[in-house]
């Protein structure tokens, strides 16, 4: 259907500071295979996660939003997350490796 969310799965390829933000974050690049390949994206996640352990990690996010230029970061996909207890952002992902690219359902 037209205006539905594409929620696919891509494995985190890159992971740095972004110092530039206004809220502690961290500029992503997210390899969602196939057609999709590299995305980069801007999270406001530094308060849980460290640049060295997110490399590797497969995360949900929004593939079909328009690009949003954040600072000086075009953020082409949303990665998805959750509030903790003190509203702190918790990344949503499979607990089970799965093939990047793959949909939401």
């Amino acid at each position: 259907m037209p205006g539905d969310l594409d929620i696919r799965v891509g494995r985190i390829v890159a992971a740095e500071p972004f110092p530039e933000a206004r809220k502690p974050a961290l500029r992503l690049r997210v390899d969602f295979g196939g057609v999709l390949g590299v995305k980069r994206s801007s999270a406001q996640i530094a308060r849980h996660y460290a640049p060295d352990t997110l490399v590797g990690r497969q995360v949900l996010a929004v593939v079909n939003l328009p690009p949003r230029q954040i600072g000086p970061v075009m953020s082409e996909v949303l990665v998805l997350g959750v509030p903790d207890a003190d509203g702190e952002v918790v990344l949503v992902g499979p607990d089970v490796d799965v093939p990047e690219g793959g949909r939401l359902y």
